[in-house]
């Protein structure tokens, strides 16, 4: 089939994106409020956008009242975060977090997801993460404030944790990792098991 996108309808669109863009690595983003209410969200239009600067790029989707979400509220008054990467693990508390809460109940604690201390930035850390990536903002960059329109974030990487036996000769090992991959609507993807191919 083809599709014409000037003739669909909005969800239209986002469902043939959402599911065809697929598997896609998930932001779990924690954030701190102003008023000090540790926010946490998962964001699965997510890449490294540079090494060299590291810098990551998300996406917020814009929701249909237009109103942005806390995690780029709490980004825009603090200008920090933690992107928490999500192991299987952690999969169900992780789909817990994406709930509409109000802005001043935390996910942390709707979800029971233990948190910590991060080395440089005040936001709270996913614990149990197997690896996390504290960040500044560095750019917010918007594209359509219509619904199911869209934010570019970038982050500037300040301080990355990784999970002492995830760490082996300078490389995170990625048959250990256990990350998670959103797919279309309701269903993801694990990564336990995996090839190698060496590139030609």
């Amino acid at each position: 089939m083809i599709f014409d996108v000037s003739v669909l309808e909005n969800q239209e669109k986002y469902r043939l994106l959402n599911g065809g863009v697929t598997p896609r690595p998930i932001a779990w983003i924690s954030t701190r409020s102003p008023e000090g209410i540790d926010n946490l969200a998962p964001y699965s239009f997510f890449t490294v956008a540079s090494c060299n600067p590291p810098v990551l790029l998300y996406t917020e989707v814009t929701q249909r009242s237009g109103i942005e979400k806390d995690t780029l509220q709490n980004l825009m008054a603090t200008g920090e975060c933690v992107v928490n990467i999500v192991n299987s693990t952690l999969l169900e508390k992780m789909n817990l977090t994406s709930a509409s809460l109000h802005k001043d109940e935390s996910e942390f604690d709707f979800a029971n997801v233990e948190r910590c201390a991060s080395e440089q930035v005040m936001p709270r850390s996913v614990k149990d993460s197997p690896i996390r990536y504290e960040c500044s903002l560095r750019e917010v960059i918007p594209i359509s404030d219509l619904p199911t329109g869209g934010t570019v974030i970038l982050l500037d990487v300040k301080c990355i944790y990784v999970r002492d036996d995830l760490y082996e000769d300078g490389n995170i090992k990625q048959k250990s990792i256990d990350s998670v991959g959103k797919m279309g609507g309701n269903h993801f993807s694990l990564t336990a098991k995996n090839i190698e191919l060496k590139r030609p």
